[in-house]
């Protein structure tokens, strides 16, 4: 379902990563057979404290500034000291390892292919350290033109230069960009910045209320072709 029914004229898309084109709790499964019956729980422990720890380094200004390889690194620790799970370093190596090998999401091959035509890129939080090697080990590698990643503003997501970096790329129109983001926050940073957002709410959740709302909503990255303008 959409938000705003006329299709949109988009002449680029934009993708977030991590949650969007690619799977971040499908390391999961590594984490249970790790610790049995805790998995899941790490899972979204460890993901909720990488986001908060982002936006934490970007309102303290930290210096020198921590890429998301050390936040993710710490929010992990700090998921696993939570639980109180005896891990040694091998363990937690190949939880980090696994952020080099998200599963895609089964819908996320099939929306890229369908938006042929137009520049398709990344735009994450992520290092390109991260991001090269999990488009590489993907199928999603000869559907993407490019990743950018926040390194090169200097700041995580949700801040406006963040998203200009989408812009200076692509030599667009901030309205000419579609936007794609799995993660409700990162669209209506990115609407607020003025992007065309799409919104995938998997999860059926409301609509975020610290700005404005994306532009779409829809369940599904294979809803996309159907709401653009040729």
């Amino acid at each position: 379902m959409s938000t705003s029914p006329p299709p949109a004229r988009i002449a680029a898309w934009v993708f977030d990563a991590y949650g969007t084109l690619f799977d971040v709790h499908s390391l999961a499964v590594i984490a249970e057979h790790q610790a049995p019956g805790k998995g899941a729980e790490l899972s979204r422990l460890w993901r909720t404290k990488q986001l908060e720890y982002t936006w934490l380094s970007s309102l303290m200004a930290t210096k020198p500034r921590e890429d998301f390889a050390a936040v993710t690194s710490k929010a992990l620790d700090y998921a696993i000291a939570t639980l109180d799970l005896p891990w040694g370093d091998e363990a937690r190596a190949q939880l980090i390892a696994a952020y080099r090998s998200l599963t895609p999401f089964a819908d996320a091959r099939v929306a890229l292919l369908a938006l042929a035509g137009r520049p398709r890129w990344i735009l994450s939080n992520g290092t390109l350290a991260m991001l090269e090697p999990l488009v590489r080990a993907s199928a999603l590698e000869p559907l993407l033109d490019g990743v950018l990643s926040v390194d090169a503003a200097g700041t995580f997501k949700p801040a406006p230069r963040v998203y200009q970096l989408a812009v200076d790329q692509l030599g667009l129109a901030p309205a000419q960009i579609g936007f794609v983001s799995a993660n409700g926050w990162d669209a209506t940073g990115a609407k607020a910045f003025g992007l065309t957002t799409f919104w995938i709410n998997r999860g059926s959740q409301p609509v975020e209320r610290h700005g404005p709302p994306p532009d779409f909503i829809v369940a599904s990255l294979a809803e996309l072709p159907a709401l653009i303008a040729d």
